[in-house]
């Protein structure tokens, strides 16, 4: 699928095929406000005959308001509940309006969108092309530690000259990676009568424009959505009434889809569950596109270390030390499988510099050869966090496993603490946790996303590899962002195209492995799903952009 009204200039997106993308893996609540439990589709051409839907998650929502969450758990219900300027057809891996009637460059530093007219959001409100300057704007300036505004840093500018167009102004031309960003968690268009400019709006006052809107809600626990009447888009729900049940323990979840008491369990199953699963007549276990990573973050203040070069020298002990593939075979039962870098093999642009300079299993010699050169005592102490009920109930053996292989080389005496993820993610933010778990879910298909995130000045890791002050100028006398060379990478990538930006992405990765190499890429890993036997819909959203499009399913 094409951008429509394209002028001036075509974008070329070097973008992987989803079939081919066969590994990967995934990295993030809500309101009642006030809707009673009217369950009428009104105009929005929900299908008659679609019995209402029941699905589990363990991903707990941390807001509602976009600028307030990036995370997986948010991003479920922000997809279903509001309006994007562009997104990604279920299936394919380029971007379309959505909101939008026709987007293109008018220049090579601005980016020009046609609105749809007659658009509303649930409340009646009229949705115009302020609603989406106003949108975008807001998100930089609250840029909340929590939210997604590292995605917005190529932007300059969001402005509405007239009630139907927007212009966005660009720092770097040719941005290939642009129309995917206005569909990402920076991108829902949120009303500008009901959101302030300057502040996170509570889950209780959202309201959107999307196929679904609440009609009760009880955070992290159960919500319930109706088809909205007011919207006016090309993704009619099928099911005219969704539950959404949250789940703190995965084992209840996969009791529920086995008895019929949930029709999809969406997240997050343990290993051993699944393969019992999939023996069960009564269910289907589906699996898709992956493009997710599991990896550690180090915290380049706080870590162990008298000194920049001895924390270097214990980074790279670890990464002699830690075994993927035991942690694939013996924690994920081969759901998961070793990453080497932090673009998942499967994504255009991805090299595997961790496995060329660490090696695939165990090295202690070398390990001991890191920390004796740079005078570092052992055993090392290590502090390393992780969230218990974010990414799977996996985590917890996972981080057992990383503990005992490390311990085993006679150089580090780890200590580990799992932490509940509404906590975790504020608490990391706070410099809290020297070196601690993540996981990442992309954003959109393309390796700009596995790299600009987690290495651009705004950048939402606070490992502090880039630091920038409160107006976002990097901070020259701690760790300059530019100390290892990748920003100008991350421009050449951004703005190339073909073998040139292929080479750009593989420079940062080899960076990342043999620079200061503020992240450890662990394993990555598939998408999947269970669902009764009567569902249908789920396996067409189980795509590489990790969408979850609630409208799409139905059961009979």
């Amino acid at each position: 699928m094409a951008f429509t009204s394209r002028s001036k200039r075509t974008l070329t997106l070097s973008i992987a095929v989803v079939a081919a993308i066969t590994l990967a893996a995934c990295g993030a609540g809500k309101k009642d406000n006030g809707g009673g439990n009217s369950t009428g589709a009104g105009s929005s051409g929900a299908a008659a005959g679609s019995k209402p839907i029941t699905i589990g998650t363990t991903d707990p929502l941390v807001a509602l308001d976009p600028a307030g969450s990036y995370d997986f758990g948010s991003l479920l219900l922000q997809t279903n509940f509001y309006q994007f300027v562009m997104s990604v057809p279920a299936g394919s891996t380029k971007p379309v309006p959505d909101a939008a009637e026709s987007c293109s460059f008018t220049d090579p530093k601005t980016y020009t969108c046609t609105m749809k007219q007659g658009l509303k959001f649930s409340n009646g409100d009229p949705l115009t092309a302020e609603d989406v300057a106003f949108s975008f704007t807001r998100v930089v300036k609250i840029a909340d530690p929590s939210g997604p505004s590292s995605l917005l840093g190529n932007m300059v500018s969001a402005t509405a000259p007239d009630a139907n167009t927007v212009v966005f102004k660009l720092k770097n031309p040719n941005d290939q990676t642009w129309p995917f960003v206005l569909g990402t968690s920076a991108g829902p268009i949120v009303d500008h009568k009901v959101f302030p400019a300057d502040k996170v709006l509570a889950d209780a006052d959202c309201i959107g424009s999307g196929p679904y809107e609440i009609s009760s809600f009880q955070k992290n626990q159960l919500v319930q959505f109706k088809a909205n009447p007011n919207y006016g888009g090309d993704n009619k729900p099928k099911a005219s009434q969704v539950t959404l049940k949250y789940y703190t323990q995965s084992e209840n979840e996969k009791l529920d889809i086995q008895s019929g008491n949930i029709d999809v369990a969406w997240r997050s199953l343990s290993p051993t569950d699944v393969d019992s699963l999939k023996k069960d007549s009564n269910v289907k276990v589906l699996t898709g596109a992956g493009g997710a990573l599991r990896y550690l973050v180090f915290n380049l203040k706080t870590m162990p270390g008298s000194n920049d070069a001895q924390k270097l020298a214990i980074r790279q002990a670890m990464a002699y030390s830690i075994d993927r593939q035991d942690l694939s075979d013996n924690v994920f039962k081969g759901t998961y499988a070793p990453a080497y870098s932090m673009v998942p093999q499967g994504i255009g642009g991805a090299t595997e510099p961790f496995k060329d300079t660490y090696g695939t299993s165990p090295d202690k010699d070398k390990a001991k050869g890191v920390l004796d050169a740079a005078g570092v005592k052992t055993p090392v102490s290590l502090h390393i966090d992780y969230t218990t009920d974010h990414y799977g109930p996996t985590s917890a053996d996972e981080y057992n496993e990383i503990k005992r292989q490390l311990e085993a080389t006679g150089l580090f005496k780890v200590d580990i603490k799992g932490t509940a993820y509404t906590t975790y993610t504020v608490d990391r933010t706070k410099d809290l946790y020297p070196i601690y778990q993540l996981g990442w879910f992309p954003d959109f298909v393309d390796g700009d996303n596995y790299l600009f995130n987690f290495l651009s000045e705004a950048n939402f890791v606070h490992a502090h590899y880039c630091d920038v002050d409160k107006s976002g100028k990097p901070v020259s006398n701690d760790r300059p962002c530019d100390k290892d060379g990748v920003l100008p990478l991350l421009t050449e990538e951004e703005t190339q195209s073909g073998q040139a930006r292929d080479d750009a992405f593989a420079k940062i990765q080899e960076k990342l492995a043999t620079g200061t190499m503020p992240y450890l890429p662990l394993l990555s890993g598939s998408q999947l799903a269970v669902t009764g036997k009567t569902v249908s819909g789920v396996q067409e959203t189980l795509d590489a952009t990790f969408q979850f499009r609630m409208w799409m399913i139905s059961k009979s």
